[in-house]
């Protein structure tokens, strides 16, 4: 009996290397592969670039996003003003540069609500399964029966209109698809024999979750994330144009497009400008999204 229990941590211990050197291989190819996705890597210096202009905003903008010059007024795009100013003769590009901090947070802290509770509420479906998985399962799918921009005001209309509400709404929102996800690669992964043979040496339900089996399916989270990320910059950007987001004078890319449609025809460029920057920034995180999954998916790899 003794022999027989000194023996399984040697088996639990081989099998886990092997799947760790698996594992490291996987991600050192699929990396590989992410790398050589051109349209992949455009993307993702674009994302950098977006970035590092939300983080130095201070520096980069020639002009303050709130300070009004009324002499200047709907002035066409020139040296002095690069993309013009809007109605209140504010510089239309340091407030599209600045909208880029506010874009860029709610994406990460949204988006980081969605797969702190998504993830944990997939792990315990996935691993417990039963009444647990039931229950959890149900609740997704009441929020999923709803269309996301739809839950959203729904939220804001309870909660209120301000940026932080923003960030909880569309988070809420993005929680049952991680959980989905998650769900569905923990059933596959709680089958496998090094799970199996955790369990058998007595280690705690807690500890199998978050180092044995979420490490194993991050791939499909990070994914998720990068496509989620775009989701939220865009359902900040419609929120705010429908008046439940940023509030003015704050710039905001959303409610600079909401404030611009009322100007097309003599001053375009007070709502155009913005949408570019929209359109440019989801896109990338599609692209970006759409490349780690080509790199990731295992049923691509020859």
């Amino acid at each position: 009996m003794e022999t027989k229990v000194q023996e399984v941590p040697t088996i639990v211990t081989l099998e886990k290397l092997e799947q760790d050197q698996a594992s490291e291989s996987f991600y050192r190819q699929s990396l590989k592969k992410l790398m050589k996705n051109k349209p992949a890597m455009f993307a993702l210096i674009f994302i950098i670039i977006n970035i590092l202009v939300a983080v130095f905003a201070k520096y980069i903008a020639p002009h303050s996003p709130t300070k009004m010059y009324t002499e200047h007024r709907l002035e066409a795009p020139s040296g002095e003003f690069i993309m013009g100013t809007d109605e209140f003769g504010r510089d239309i590009l340091s407030r599209v540069i600045y909208g880029a901090q506010i874009s860029l947070k709610v994406g990460l802290i949204s988006v980081g609500i969605a797969i702190v509770f998504g993830v944990f509420l997939g792990l315990l479906a996935g691993y417990y399964k039963g009444f647990t998985d039931n229950v959890i399962s149900r609740v997704m799918d009441v929020l999923f029966a709803f269309p996301d921009i739809l839950l959203a005001i729904a939220i804001m209309a309870v909660l209120g209109s301000n940026l932080t509400n923003v960030m909880i709404a569309i988070g809420i929102v993005s929680i049952p698809i991680f959980c989905r996800i998650t769900r569905g690669a923990v059933l596959s992964v709680t089958e496998t024999q090094y799970i199996e043979a955790a369990r058998a040496q007595g280690v705690r339900d807690i500890v199998i979750m978050f180092r044995h089996i979420l490490p194993n399916i991050a791939s499909p989270i990070i994914i998720q994330s990068t496509l989620s990320l775009a989701f939220a910059i865009l359902a900040e950007a419609a929120l705010s144009f429908l008046g439940l987001g940023t509030q003015p004078p704050d710039p905001s890319w959303g409610l600079m497009l909401n404030t611009g449609r009322g100007f097309m025809e003599v001053a375009s460029w007070v709502a155009v400008f913005p949408g570019i920057a929209i359109m440019l920034t989801v896109l990338s995180f599609n692209i970006l999204g759409d490349g780690l999954r080509d790199a990731f998916d295992p049923r691509l790899k020859k």
